[in-house]
């Protein structure tokens, strides 16, 4: 039997095994994500789980493997790659980073495959240098991390399904990759999750479906006859909830806010934005009206999360201003996704809103999906001298409305 050189075991009947559940599982996904024909495919996870699965194991720390027709590649977060994985990866072969375009600008390095670059890392750097590279909390003080040397050709779609999964995980969007050849045998001989890029990528890029999982009368201070619904998507994502004040007639246009959560402006009262006055200011407005539907959506710091948002807040005590923050962490000004807000509407019964925001992006994307937008409400609340900048920038780059 034939012997695995990296962990020294048997691996012909795992490889085996796992090549049969992996184009068992391709088969299952002939007529959708969750279509399976075959009755042996129902324990086998269908796309949407797999993806769930190495989104989890991108957040661990733990190597997913990504196979696409070019080829194959093991890829691992950067910011939780240990030196033990790093040794292990370079052992299969050359090792690079996979960073945004953003980020490639702020380092002045060559993003040859359009929204990405692939950095090839030098053989005597470590996580430290890696951590440094991929995120930019250092910059300042250490700035010359180069020069870089960019691939160029080959293979990149993997490196973009890898960016995308951090992305997903809430990490920074960045991963340190390597090519291999015999991608079954070493997922196989290490119970890595294997994921095809090709069909993975459209669907991460669709809306999963959401259902109201569970809704109970919760009376709150701003509007005593109030339920609260929990929506969770098909995907394994986050849950979003909503808080429906009174009865609304689904036949007229409902008074509606879509609110990102923002723990640290809703809960602890930050003043470094205006979240939490806008939450605040929004269920009161509800509340005296008799009516109204707040969707909470689980998009913290603009879709990047509570880590990358922190990092954002660092990086603007250096001087940047919120967008060039969220450009020198790799990200875009706004990575949320306003299409959820339109499918949890349409779910409840809505289709037409007056809607309570500043920014003219939600009255767009609203319009897109469906949902009749009859007038903006303005919400023009909680300014203070620790966020003037802040909201200025916001009107200035991101078009709001204040």
């Amino acid at each position: 039997m034939r012997q695995n050189k990296i962990c020294n075991k048997p691996i012909t009947q795992a490889c085996q095994i796992a090549r049969k559940c992996f184009t068992l599982c391709q088969k299952s996904l002939h007529g959708g994500p969750d279509h399976r024909t075959d009755t042996a495919m129902s324990l086998a996870p269908s796309l949407s789980e797999l993806i769930a699965r190495a989104r989890a194991d991108m957040r661990m720390g733990v190597p997913v493997v990504l196979r696409s027709e070019a080829g194959a590649a093991l890829a691992i977060a950067a910011e939780d790659l240990s030196s033990a994985r790093l040794n292990d990866l370079r052992a299969l072969g050359q090792a690079y980073l996979a960073i945004t375009a953003r980020r490639a600008v702020t380092l002045s390095a060559r993003a040859y495959d359009s929204d990405l670059a692939r950095l090839v890392l030098p053989k005597d750097v470590d996580v430290d240098w890696i951590e440094a590279v991929a995120n930019p909390a250092d910059d300042l003080t250490h700035p010359m991390k180069g020069p870089f040397q960019s691939l160029r050709g080959g293979n990149a779609l993997c490196a973009k399904a890898a960016i995308a999964l951090a992305k997903s995980a809430r990490l920074l969007p960045s991963a340190v990759m390597v090519d291999v050849d015999n991608a079954f045998e070493i997922a196989a001989s290490h119970g890595l999750t294997v994921l095809p890029v090709e069909t993975a990528l459209p669907l991460m890029a669709d809306l999963a479906p959401l259902h109201d999982m569970v809704h109970a009368r919760v009376p709150l201070l701003a509007a005593e006859t109030s339920r609260v619904h929990v929506f969770r998507p098909e995907d394994g994502g986050e849950e979003h909830y909503v808080v429906e004040v009174g009865r609304p007639d689904r036949a007229k246009p409902v008074l509606a806010r879509l609110h990102s959560a923002c723990f640290t402006g809703d809960i602890f009262g930050s003043m470094k934005c205006d979240c939490g006055p806008q939450l605040n200011a929004a269920l009161t407005q509800m509340g005296e009206e008799g009516e109204g539907i707040l969707l909470y959506l689980n998009q913290e710091g603009r879709g990047i999360g509570h880590a990358n948002k922190m990092r954002a807040y660092s990086l603007q005590d250096q001087g940047f201003d919120t967008v060039e923050a969220n450009h020198r962490l790799g990200f875009e000004d706004d990575e949320r996704d306003f299409r959820i807000g339109a499918a949890i509407l349409k779910e409840m019964g809505f289709g037409a809103v007056r809607l309570l925001t500043n920014n003219p992006n939600k009255i767009a994307r609203m319009k897109d999906q469906g949902i009749k937008v009859t007038e903006r409400v303005p919400l023009k609340v909680g300014e203070n001298r620790y966020n003037e900048a802040y909201l200025a920038t916001k009107a200035r780059k991101s078009g709001h409305l204040l």
